[in-house]
Order: structure tokens, then C-alpha cells, then sequence
């Protein structure tokens, strides 16, 4: 099996790092990951204008544009059988809303779009929380064990959102849920120049059963996710 892995962090982000290691137990990996990081470029891509592209090492390409960029060009002309998508993992939760603007996502949306399945990990963490790179690593194995033996519909991939550390005193478990709905907390202060966005991540809506809902709880939460809805988890 071949797994085309990128990232929204940028190639030389610890987490496309960790990713690629682990889903290495599963087949041939090849990163194909932006040059610089697109944190919450969304579904952005690059239409008109030049995309470098620079082979660091075999089966690894630095991308001059966005995540989403990344899985055209890799599915495209470098890696055009690879079978999976698999993206993160991110430095920051992926979850309900989030998804419409995250490179994470929206890369493995792309591979979605090209007919291959794919796999987003986003580590949640707490404003000026340690990210635990190597746990996240083995609850990623585990996950990849599990989900590339579930069975998805054409056009369908998987988002998870890992738990903070510091809130996981026992081990996670896996919860398939549904996208919180709802929008993120809204606040703006004011500056001499117009205003910012000053909102409050941890305090958006959630409740049982939700994406949300579920990572704040310590847990891994595991969102089936279509290209064009997001349907009800199966």
C-alpha cells in the first residue's frame, strides 16, 4: 500500500514527522508537504502561477504552496497510485467548524475528491500546553490499525482530533461522533487600525456525543466526513 502524507505546519513541523513514521507500519510512505506552513488556509489551491516542487530525499518533496496543492501534484504526477491520504498530524485541534478552514482537512478532502480515502489527525492542546508528539504517535497507530479496516464510501475520509495530554490521566478511548455544529466563540477588540480577533477556542460550543464534546473529555474523537456534507457517523 502507498500513502502520500502531508501536512498544513510545513514540512519540517514534528508532527508530519511523528505521521510519517508510524504510518510507515502500514506501507510505502511518501511526503509531499508545503515548503512553509498554511495553518487555516482551508481548501485554498494555487491556480494561477508557478508550484515548486523539490525532492529533499526519495519519496520526499518540499511543495511551494498549500496543503491542498500538495495532494494535486502528489496524486497528479508524483505518487498517482497511492491508495491513501493521510494528513497531520496538526499542531491544534480540527474540530466541528474548524474543519472549513483547516489545510489538515482539506488535504485529505482533496485526496477525497480524487477518489482516495484519507485520514486527518489534529492534537488538541490547551493554550500554553506541551503538544506530546510521541503519544500522539502511538494513539495514531492504533487509529490507522483500526480505520484502514473500516470500510468507507467513495468520497468519504477520516477526521480525529487527539485529546490534550494533560487532561488524559488514563488511556483514551476511541468515540466515532458527529461535527459540533455552531460557531466559534465571537470577540473582537478594538485597535487604532480596525480590530482583532480575540475569541475564546476553548470556549465553543459542545455537547454530548460531539466532536468537541468528546476531545475536551480526554478521548480521541473519530469524525466520518464526506466531500460534500458531513454525514451522521455510522
Amino acid at each position: 500500500m502507498k500513502i502520500l502524507v502531508t501536512n498544513d505546519d510545513g514540512i519540517e513541523a514534528p508532527g508530519i514527522a511523528e505521521l510519517a513514521r508510524v504510518a510507515a507500519k502500514f506501507g510505502d510512505v511518501y511526503v509531499v508537504a508545503p515548503e512553509e506552513a498554511h495553518s487555516g488556509c482551508g481548501h485554498q489551491v494555487t491556480s494561477d502561477g508557478i508550484i515548486s516542487v523539490r525532492k529533499t530525499e526519495p519519496q520526499r518533496w518540499a511543495i511551494g504552496g498549500t496543503p491542498a496543492d500538495c495532494v494535486r501534484v502528489g496524486l497528479s504526477r508524483l505518487i498517482p497510485d497511492a491508495d491513501w491520504v493521510f494528513a497531520g498530524i496538526n499542531a491544534g485541534a480540527n474540530l466541528g467548524v474548524d474543519v472549513f478552514m483547516s489545510g489538515t482537512v482539506a488535504a485529505v478532502r482533496e485526496g477525497a475528491l480524487f477518489g482516495r480515502p484519507g485520514i486527518a489527525i489534529s492534537h488538541y492542546r490547551r493554550a500554553g500546553g506541551e503538544f506530546d508528539w510521541s503519544g500522539a504517535g502511538v494513539l495514531s497507530a492504533e487509529l490507522m490499525e483500526q480505520l484502514l479496516a473500516r470500510q468507507l464510501d467513495e468520497g468519504e475520509y477520516w477526521n480525529v482530533n487527539l485529546p490534550n495530554p494533560a487532561e488524559s490521566q488514563r488511556r483514551p478511548e476511541f468515540i466515532d461522533c458527529d461535527a459540533a455544529a455552531g460557531h466559534l466563540h465571537m470577540e473582537f477588540e478594538e485597535h487604532e487600525a480596525g480590530v482583532k480577533y480575540c475569541g475564546d477556542y476553548h470556549a465553543r460550543p459542545g455537547s454530548p456525543g460531539n466532536d468537541v464534546h468528546v476531545c475536551y473529555s480526554g478521548n480521541v474523537a473519530v469524525t466520518r466526513m464526506g466531500i460534500w456534507q458531513i454525514p451522521a457517523s455510522h
